[in-house]
């Protein structure tokens, strides 16, 4: 039996061998019901392939729904929609549902591509409608427990845990859609965790406040830290709220009188760590009680606003990255180059939280313009109109036959997964490597042996923004 390689614990109990129910009727399991998942799972049903799909909550969507995220990023490259395929399919849903929400945004012109707010619950239902109505099967409630392998490079079977107790499942194909690329990695997948130190960035507990006056809320100042009286700036330096400590504050619209808070860093945080988590979970809600506190007590429109909701989840920004057969590196983002096998495009910027506490709080001496050149210098935008291919050899990892990982967790450098870890751009991957489990599950489970030119021409069928690629460089090995 194959676990994490990364329990320290010096301790070990030797489970007694015994026999417990296996489900082998699957062609492809995804597991992970994350905006990844939720387009794999669609995307091999609707080709045909009798798909699992096994998450751990009890409801789909993965930050946009468990996490209370706000918005969707990373749908546009400044002049063009180039998100599409599954991912136009839900941006549009959550469109035709909420129309007051586009109208509200002052800071976009009308014209201009947009990303859109998130109803969670709107979007709870949207994602189970497209795994639903493509086919799939969904189970809830079911916690990847362990993979088994048939040699070294073919997963056999994998090991959840729900009610029934031990579940065995076999497939011939399986995409890990985790985000920390747990079924990858405790199958023997290489992966890179953090920067070269092992130090993460920050996740942040998201959270939704209510009864908010919206008139006063237009005025100045904005919560925004680039703005100079934004109450953002009072927070972190009053001692009543010892948990504020940096500036990061995000917030958007998702219901009359009702706004999402992307908003705090939760330092030293990793996903892979249940103890870790563990205090990480009660430290964000503790925060998100004092931010609720802080508003009310310096911005007017918060005066008798009321925390609705902390994210059941905190959104991970970084755990695991899996090495590939292919691997993106901030020197293939700069160049916006394009790749003869990509899936899919994104355009988002360098979106990469400083994992230093001591850091975050010396921003709170710099001056707005400071703020805004240092995260010039990090984001490193592309020239709209520009974005960057992602190889299909970006969801292979190395030395597995029978695997695909989709979403936050595929082959890239540290920088570059700043911009493929955007939900938009994982629904991208996520239906790509969909379509390809698919294909592999009909060919003895060899994901390898997937003919990339039939990949692109599906996804092409399927909306899927990949213009002919305009170089041909291969990506680092």
């Amino acid at each position: 039996m194959t676990g994490s390689t990364e329990d320290k614990r010096k301790a070990h109990y030797v489970i007694t061998q015994r026999a417990v129910p296996m489900d082998e009727s699957w062609d492809v399991i995804v597991v992970g019901g994350g905006p990844a998942g939720c387009a794999a799972a669609a995307a091999a049903a609707r080709e045909g392939a009798k798909t699992l799909l096994i998450e751990a909550t009890g409801m789909l969507g993965g930050m946009g729904t468990a996490g209370l995220v706000p918005w969707f990023c990373g749908y546009h490259d400044g002049e063009k929609i180039i998100a599409r395929g599954i991912a136009e399919h839900v941006r549009l849903a959550l469109y035709a549902n909420m129309p007051f929400v586009r109208e509200s945004r002052i800071d976009v012109p009308k014209n201009a591509p947009d990303s859109p707010a998130i109803d969670p619950e709107l979007l709870k239902r949207i994602y189970d409608d497209l795994v639903l109505s493509a086919g799939a099967r969904i189970l809830f409630h079911t916690q990847l427990a362990s993979v088994e392998m048939a040699g070294d490079a073919t997963v056999d079977a994998i090991l959840a845990a729900n009610k029934h107790g031990l579940v065995a499942f076999k497939a011939n194909v399986y995409i890990d859609a985790t985000g920390d690329g747990d079924l990858a990695a405790w199958a023997g997948a290489t992966v890179e965790k953090g920067d070269a130190n092992g130090a993460m960035q920050p996740g942040t507990h998201c959270f939704m406040l209510t009864n908010i006056d919206e008139q006063r809320l237009a005025q100045r100042p904005s919560v925004h830290c680039y703005d100079p009286d934004s109450p953002i700036w009072k927070c972190v330096k009053d001692d009543k709220y010892p948990d504020i400590i940096d500036l990061h504050s995000c917030l958007r619209k998702i219901g009359p009188r009702t706004f999402g808070f992307n908003t705090g860093h939760v330092f030293d945080i990793d996903n892979t760590d249940p103890d870790n988590i563990s205090r990480s979970l009660l430290h964000g809600r503790k925060m998100a009680g004092q931010y609720r506190d802080a508003l009310a007590e310096y911005h007017p429109a918060f005066a008798d606003c009321f925390l609705a909701a902390t994210g059941s989840l905190i959104g991970i920004r970084e755990t695991r990255r899996i090495v590939g057969d292919a691997y993106l590196t901030i020197e293939d983002y700069l160049a916006a180059r394009s790749f003869p096998d990509e899936i899919c495009r994104t355009a988002y910027g360098l979106d990469v939280h400083g994992s230093s506490k001591e850091n975050a709080i010396r921003t709170t001496h710099k001056t707005i313009d400071e703020l805004k050149e240092t995260n010039r210098q990090i984001t490193r935008n592309l020239k709209p109109g520009t974005s960057l291919g992602v190889p299909y050899r970006c969801l292979i990892p190395k030395g597995l036959n029978n695997v695909l990982v989709a979403g936050r967790c595929i082959s890239t450098d540290r920088r570059v997964n700043g911009t493929v870890r955007i939900m938009a751009c994982c629904l991208n991957t996520g239906e790509a490597a969909g379509i390809a489990a698919a294909m592999a599950a009909s060919s003895a489970g060899d994901v390898r042996a997937v003919s990339p030119h039939k990949l692109r021409a599906t996804l092409k069928a399927y909306g899927a923004y990949l213009p002919d690629p305009v170089n041909d460089p291969e990506p680092t090995a």
